[in-house]
């Protein structure tokens, strides 16, 4: 596709930003297609639940491990032909997972899939160089949370399709819409500006893989800790050893993986702990609901609903995160951005306490839910307000890569905070845990919301970035397709 002609590139540039908000929503989607088809899994395979679990478990280690690379060679001279790349690699793993073939191609299908997870980042940097400034930071705060609420959209279309037509036609969806994505990008998306150029630190990245892989297996199995609590502590140390040597090679490396230097500002180092602690509380609620609403009234509590069901409790936060994203630009033209994601984490908090107090109506719990989805939708479009604002454009992808991997983090501990305290609260001779279970957990995640809410007051110390845009302008100018 050429631009010899303005007609087509006027057309691609009024393309570009539903397209990339597409693809980010569709690699949410496709990534959170686990969680609600293990059970269907084990059943269609013959295998045990804890196997069927890798199915959500390895696309996103592999995502967390595959998004500081991206984000590196994002920053570079290739960036739609790694976006294009990326994208086919997803839609082969797709065709893996509809193909009538063993369970392990099914797992190398999801593992495909999870090198999606770190595009986001990349369709961040897209949007920061090809639209004007005044366009740039909404759409960049819609990318950010379309990366979040497409995991509340996954829940419940896979367990309808997995009711009406079986677990191919749910992972026959992640086909059709990565094959839509990939289209759209190929489209869309255009060359990055010139002059640029990126080297991607090979050693670097092999080390900060082992050490993100050491460090989610420790955190999100949380079996390893119940059953051998010294090969969870051992993952934890080797973790720590490898990310320090990695920390110390980036230091001295001529083209770091990541910009450490960039990472120390006040701004991002508040920004990344912020997203750490809120991703804890956040996906802990999101951890303590599903598994709610779908234990059998048995056992005291609970609603004994379906897959499909317990997914529609997930509308609510996928509706009203995206509404708290569409008022973060307005609030910023009142409000600093620490504010903002205090007010977004307040909302969190709040919904964590409410649970904590009350849970015995079904329709409860969609209202609490909503309450989540529209303090995530806040935090999440407020997030690269306050990163962007002090980095480079050159440097987008690389700095919101990072930022993914740190949520990633976040999310990776409050699942297993909630697995634990559970797991905790299970008597010897029971399937589920008691209902106090869920109000400890409840009340841990309201504690690291709070802290999460005095964090993001810290960041009013730092500068603040333009009402009108990030501060690093740039020409605006018309997408180039090749």
């Amino acid at each position: 596709m050429t631009t010899g002609d303005s007609t087509p590139a006027a057309s691609t540039a009024r393309l570009l930003v539903p397209a990339l908000i597409f693809v980010a929503l569709v690699v949410a989607v496709v990534g959170g297609l686990g969680a609600p088809l293990i059970t269907a899994v084990a059943q269609a395979h013959g295998i045990s639940l804890a196997t069927a679990q890798w199915t959500l478990t390895a696309p996103l280690l592999v995502g967390a491990i595959a998004t500081p690379v991206l984000g590196r060679l994002g920053t570079g001279p290739r960036r739609r032909q790694v976006i294009l790349a990326t994208l086919a690699i997803v839609v082969v793993g797709s065709v893996l997972t509809v193909a009538p073939l063993p369970f392990g191609w099914l797992l190398a299908g999801r593992v495909a899939q999870g090198t999606g997870l770190g595009l986001t980042a990349l369709m961040m940097g897209v949007a920061r160089d090809h639209l004007p400034a005044g366009r740039s930071g909404p759409t960049i705060a819609l990318l950010s949370v379309a990366s979040v609420i497409g995991i509340g959209i996954s829940y419940p279309l896979a367990g309808l399709l997995t009711d009406l037509a079986g677990l191919r036609a749910a992972y026959g969806l992640g086909l059709l819409v990565t094959t839509l994505a990939l289209a759209a990008a190929w489209w869309s998306v255009p060359r990055p500006p010139d002059g640029r150029a990126s080297q991607v630190d090979v050693p670097g990245a092999i080390l900060l893989g082992c050490g993100l892989l050491a460090l989610l297996l420790a955190i999100s199995r949380t079996t390893v800790w119940t059953d051998r609590p010294v090969i969870g502590a051992s993952l934890l140390g080797a973790a720590a050893l490898v990310l320090g040597i990695w920390v110390r090679r980036e230091r001295r490396c001529a083209a770091p993986l990541v910009d450490l230097a960039l990472l120390r500002h006040p701004a991002v180092v508040g920004a990344n702990a912020v997203m750490l602690l809120g991703g804890i509380g956040m996906y802990l609620l999101l951890t303590l609901v599903t598994r709610y609403v779908q234990t059998p009234t048995t056992a005291g509590y609970g609603f004994d609903v379906d897959v499909f069901v317990a997914g529609l409790v997930l509308v609510p936060f996928s509706v009203l995160g995206f509404v708290g994203g569409k008022l973060v630009p307005p609030l910023r033209k009142r409000f600093s951005t620490a504010t903002i994601l205090a007010v977004g984490g307040t909302a969190v908090l709040a919904a964590l306490a409410v649970f904590a107090v009350i849970r015995g109506q079904l329709w409860l719990l969609f209202a609490i839910m909503g309450l989540l989805g529209l303090g995530v939708g806040i935090f999440s479009a407020a997030m690269p307000t306050a990163i962007l604002a002090v980095t480079p454009a050159q440097e987008t992808s690389s700095a919101m890569s990072f930022n993914q991997v740190v949520r990633s983090v976040g999310f990776s501990i409050g699942s297993a905070l909630g697995g634990l305290v559970l797991a905790a609260h299970t008597p010897a001779d029971s399937t589920f845990p008691t209902n106090g279970g869920y109000t400890t957990a409840s009340w841990l995640g309201t504690a690291a919301m709070g802290v999460t809410v005095l964090a993001a007051l810290t960041l009013r110390q730092t500068p603040s970035p333009t009402t009108a845009g990030f501060p690093q302008e740039r020409p605006s100018r018309t997408p180039h397709i090749p």
